[in-house]
């Protein structure tokens, strides 16, 4: 059986990435960039870099700035609405998971129109919207090289899964030198998010050779050079280890799609406004014992690749150790539960069966080794309080 495999046209890798913005741009024949990001990359100055280097080319681009974490439909439509008034051939997606999230809502909706909720799954969105080129400046959502984006209809307190070919950018400029300044908080969050990524495309139902292959490469990298990038953020090996590793385990997922822990993960960003690395953080033991009996071969190739297990460990033992090793990277990477974070335990208990239902309608929990009922997803929630 065969597997379409789907990435950016362009793609260059590595310290200075960013330098090539402008040659990237010729190559898509575009001239005219709209540069959708957040405050904080033009309170750091990486919009006024991009801005400079397109300069020296005689490349003007203007700055859209209001996207917001965990983007909403309504905080994309000021994008929507700039994008549409000033003639763009060409979005440069530059920031988190977020701003490119909202970059790639902004590339469709400006040029077909619509809502998000028009374009939520299990529509597949093949219409190619503005070319999105994007510029990572975190180790985590693989944002950069998906053919997915998530937009909370807040009306509803549901985050929309939307997928298809035209959410997938036209080139991405994976630069870790832009990821040396990230908190430990925001390295944490995106890097258990990289590590996610890398294991659900690993055992998902969906998993191929090729995508397989680059889950295993992402968890070699993430494995040995997150719990480094937390604690010294200025580790250029570790953070050059971690970006490639998210790039690869966001190729990986894309091409074979997540599993439970994304869709357990959405309700509770939804409902609560926890960040997505940190609520995939918060589940990612629990789920991961869950899932096991039904793919214990996969998940101890898991072990292996994170360097927790050898060759010398049957499957049983390689995967106690992966358990451990989640539960002991969740501590010393102070991830809280839902009732350390903050959350209201009498809302949480009352809302698990409409998330449990948002999150089986979300078909990533149909791509589990186990697929869960929607009782056994909220004894999962329960466990996970």
């Amino acid at each position: 059986m065969s597997s379409q495999i789907v990435l950016p046209r362009l793609m260059q890798i590595g310290g200075g990435a960013i330098q090539q913005i402008t040659s990237t741009l010729h190559s898509l024949n575009c001239s005219r960039p709209l540069i959708v990001t957040d405050n904080m990359m033009v309170k750091l100055e990486y919009a006024a870099h991009i801005e400079r280097l397109l300069a020296e080319h005689d490349i003007t681009a203007d700055v859209f700035s209001d996207t917001v974490p965990e983007p909403t439909m309504a905080s994309i439509l000021a994008g929507v609405e700039k994008a549409k008034s000033g003639n763009y051939d060409s979005i440069i997606a530059l920031g988190g998971g977020s701003p490119i999230d909202s970059a790639k809502a902004i590339a469709i909706l400006a040029k077909f129109g619509g809502e998000m909720r028009d374009y939520k799954f299990p529509r597949i969105v093949n219409e190619a919207g503005l070319p999105v080129i994007a510029i990572p400046t975190t180790a985590g959502t693989g944002s950069e090289v998906t053919r997915f984006t998530i937009i909370t209809d807040e009306t509803r307190d549901e985050k929309m899964l939307c997928v298809g070919l035209g959410f997938m950018p036209m080139a991405a400029l994976v630069d870790y030198e832009l990821t040396l300044s990230l908190p430990p908080r925001i390295t944490a969050d995106t890097g258990i998010d990289a590590l996610t990524h890398a294991m659900e495309a690993y055992v998902s139902k969906k998993a191929n050779p090729f995508s397989d292959a680059q889950a295993l490469a992402a968890m070699r990298l993430i494995g040995p050079n997150l719990r480094q990038a937390y604690h010294d953020g200025k580790n250029a090996a570790a953070r050059e280890a971690m970006m490639l590793g998210s790039t690869l385990a966001g190729v990986a997922f894309s091409n074979a799609s997540v599993a439970l822990v994304h869709g357990m993960s959405r309700p509770i960003g939804a409902f609560f406004h926890v960040p997505h690395g940190l609520s995939n953080a918060m589940l990612l033991p629990r789920v991961t014992a869950y899932s096991i009996p039904a793919a214990a071969d996969r998940y101890a190739d898991c072990a292996r690749a994170i360097g927790v297990a050898d060759s010398n460990d049957d499957d049983s033992t390689a995967n106690q150790k992966l358990l451990d090793e989640l539960v002991a990277l969740n501590r010393e990477l102070h991830v809280p539960s839902p009732e350390a974070f903050g959350i209201d335990r009498h809302k949480f208990f009352e809302l698990m069966p409409t998330m449990a239902e948002q999150a089986l309608a979300s078909g990533s929990p149909g791509n589990n080794p186990r697929v869960p009922s929607a009782e056994e997803i909220i004894a999962l929630y329960s466990e996970l309080w």
